[in-house]
């Protein structure tokens, strides 16, 4: 399996929403509050291509996007394959 980050803040409901979903499909994830770690924010800013808001989401080296990224994955039945290589 892969690891997976996700940039989130405590406030977001989209994040709340993607890590539920990987908490379900029951994978292992690291967590990167940016609230709790501002000075990580440049870091998810440079990984994800310019992409500010969060969540943003990163399986193995791939960007995945966020939220609705995360989800539309889940829906063409492509997310469990991404998961598992």
């Amino acid at each position: 399996m892969q690891p997976i980050e996700i940039y989130t803040t405590s406030t977001c409901g989209y994040c709340f929403a993607a890590t539920r979903l990987l908490t379900q499909k029951g994978v292992s994830f690291v967590e990167i509050n940016l609230q709790k770690h501002p000075e990580r924010r440049a870091e998810m800013v440079q990984r994800a291509g310019g992409q500010s808001s969060v969540p943003q989401i990163f399986i193995g080296t791939q960007h995945i996007g966020g939220c609705d990224q995360l989800f539309a994955l889940e829906r063409a039945a492509k997310l469990d394959a991404l998961l598992a290589a």
